[in-house]
C-alpha cells in the first residue's frame, strides 16, 4: 500500500509539472494537444491507483458498527450490523464500478455449498404386504428422507459431491465422488460412490423423481430405491455427431454390490455399466432423448432366496429409455408436456433355470399452469428371480411448486400384484429444500 500512495504522489507532481510547462509555453494546437492527452493519461492512471488503494482499506480494515436509525447506541435494541465491505474496480475511462464480497468472497472458496432436502410422505389405504413382492409399502406418516448435500469445486480440475441421506432407520452415503473435469481429450472421470448411469431412473435422486415411488420394472429388475449405486469409477466422452445431435458415452466399473441385483465375493467379481445417450433438438420448443444401457454382474442372493450367496452366475441387465420433452420458448410459458418410458430386459443366472424377465413403464406430465402439473404412469414388469410372475398397475397425479424450493404432490396408485392381489393407495408428499443445492444432470 505504501508504494501505490507514493506513486500516486509522484503521478500528482508530474501532472501539476506538465500543466505548469504548458502554461509557461508559447500555445501551438500540436504541443496543446499532446499535453492534454499526457495528462488524461495521467488522471487515468492516478483514479486507476486510487481504486486500488480503496480495494486494499476495504479488504485489511475491521468493519464498523452501525446501529439503525432512530435507535440509541446505547440501548439493548441496539443492533450492530457488520458493514459489507464493497471493492472498487476501475475501467480504462475512469469509470469506477462496485464489486461485492470483498474478503468473504475470497472466503467462499474454501466452503462448499451446503443444502439440505427433506422428503415427507403419507399413505392411505390397503397395500398388503407379500412375501415374494420387492415394493415396500409406505407407512401412514413417514419422514422418507433427509438428504445433506455438500458440494464445491476441489480446484481448477475437478470437483466434489456429497450426498448423505438420513432416514428413519440410519444414516447413508448415497453418492460421494469427484469429478476430473478438464482431463485430455475431452474426457470427464468420475470416482467414488455413485448412481450407474444405467437407464433414467435409477439415475435420479427421489426428490428429483416426477412421481412419489419408483416404478415396478425399477424395484423389480433394477434394485428399488437405491437401484445399482456402488463404488467405482466412471469415464465419459461425447462423440463426434452430425450437427444437431449429441451423442455422450458413459463406461463404469463398479464393486459388484448393488443391492439385491448384484453381489461380489471375490475381487474380480465386479460390475460394469455402459450407457450410449443421443440428444436432438426436434424444434426450438421440442426435444427427444434416447438412452441405451447394458450392465453385467453376478448374481445377488436374497432372504429366502434359492440362490446362494457364493454363487457365480451372471446377471445381464439391458435397457431402453426415451424422454420427450415440449417446453414453447416464445408463448404458452406455464404449458409443457414430458413423455417417458423405460424398457428393461433381465437375464438372470440360477440354479435350475435361468430366469429372463422384462418390463417397462411409461408416463406423461402436462404442466397446465404457473405452478400445476398432472400426470399419470402405466407400469408393467416381471419379477428377476420369479419371471412367471408379473406385476400391474397405474398412476395418476397432481403436483403443485409453491416454489422452487418446495412442492406438494398427491398420487392415486393402483397396484395389482401376480398373486391376483389389488391395492389401492392414496399418497401425499411434501418436499422441501434449504441451501445451495445444484442442478441434476439434464
Amino acid at each position: 500500500m505504501r508504494n501505490l500512495i507514493l506513486g500516486a504522489i509522484a503521478l500528482v507532481a508530474l501532472a501539476g509539472a506538465l500543466m505548469a510547462q504548458q502554461a509557461s509555453m508559447p500555445e501551438t494546437s500540436a504541443d496543446t494537444a499532446a499535453l492534454q492527452q499526457k495528462i488524461r493519461d495521467l488522471e487515468d492512471r492516478l483514479i486507476a491507483l486510487e481504486g486500488q488503494v480503496r480495494l486494499l482499506k476495504s479488504t485489511q480494515a475491521t468493519p464498523a458498527a452501525t446501529t439503525e436509525a432512530g435507535t440509541p447506541a446505547g440501548s439493548p435494541a441496539a443492533a450492530p450490523t457488520p458493514a459489507a465491505p464493497v471493492a472498487t474496480s476501475v475501467t480504462s475511462g475512469g469509470e469506477q464500478l462496485p464489486v461485492y464480497g470483498g474478503a468473504s468472497a475470497a472466503a467462499k472458496a474454501l466452503n462448499p455449498d451446503i443444502s439440505v432436502i427433506g422428503d415427507f410422505i403419507g399413505a392411505a389405504g390397503n397395500s398388503p404386504s407379500l412375501p415374494l413382492a420387492i415394493q415396500q409399502p409406505f407407512q401412514s406418516f413417514q419422514m422418507h428422507e433427509s438428504e445433506l448435500g455438500l458440494q464445491a469445486i476441489i480446484d481448477p480440475y475437478a470437483r466434489g459431491d456429497f450426498f448423505i441421506s438420513f432416514g428413519e432407520e440410519g444414516v447413508d452415503l448415497e453418492e460421494g465422488y469427484i469429478t476430473f473435469t478438464a482431463l485430455p481429450g475431452n474426457f470427464v472421470a468420475k470416482a467414488g460412490k455413485m448412481r450407474s448411469a444405467f437407464g433414467k431412473v435409477n439415475t435420479l435422486h427421489n426428490h428429483v423423481l416426477p412421481w412419489i415411488d419408483r416404478p415396478l420394472v425399477t424395484t423389480n429388475l433394477v434394485g428399488g430405491e437405491d437401484g445399482i449405486d456402488d463404488a467405482g469409477v466412471s469415464l465419459e466422452h461425447i462423440l463426434p455427431a452430425p450437427k444437431g445431435f449429441f451423442v455422450d458415452l458413459t463406461g463404469q466399473v463398479f464393486r459388484g454390490d448393488a443391492g439385491d441385483v448384484f453381489h461380489a465375493v471375490n475381487r474380480s467379481d465386479v460390475s460394469t455399466v455402459d450407457h450410449l445417450r443421443v440428444y436432438k433438438d426436434v424444434t426450438e420448443s421440442t426435444n427427444l432423448d434416447v438412452g441405451f444401457s447394458y450392465s453385467r454382474g453376478h448374481s445377488a442372493d436374497k432372504p429366502g432366496s434359492i440362490i446362494p450367496l457364493n454363487s457365480d452366475f451372471i446377471t445381464n441387465l439391458y435397457g431402453v429409455d426415451a424422454t420427450l420433452r415440449w417446453k414453447p420458448l416464445r408463448r404458452s410459458i406455464y404449458h409443457s408436456f414430458v413423455a417417458r418410458s423405460e424398457l428393461i430386459w433381465s437375464q438372470r443366472q440360477q440354479p435350475g433355470a435361468e430366469q429372463r424377465a422384462f418390463g417397462f413403464y411409461t408416463s406423461a406430465d402436462y404442466q397446465f399452469g404457473r405452478r400445476w402439473f398432472l400426470g399419470a404412469r402405466y407400469d408393467r414388469s416381471d419379477r428377476a428371480q420369479f419371471a412367471n410372475l408379473t406385476d400391474t398397475g397405474g398412476s395418476v397425479l397432481l403436483t403443485y411448486w409453491p416454489s422452487e424450493f418446495s412442492q406438494i404432490r398427491g398420487q392415486y396408485r393402483f397396484t395389482r400384484y401376480a398373486e391376483n392381489i389389488d391395492a389401492h393407495e392414496l399418497l401425499m408428499q411434501v418436499i422441501f429444500s434449504l441451501g445451495a443445492h445444484g442442478a441434476h444432470p439434464f
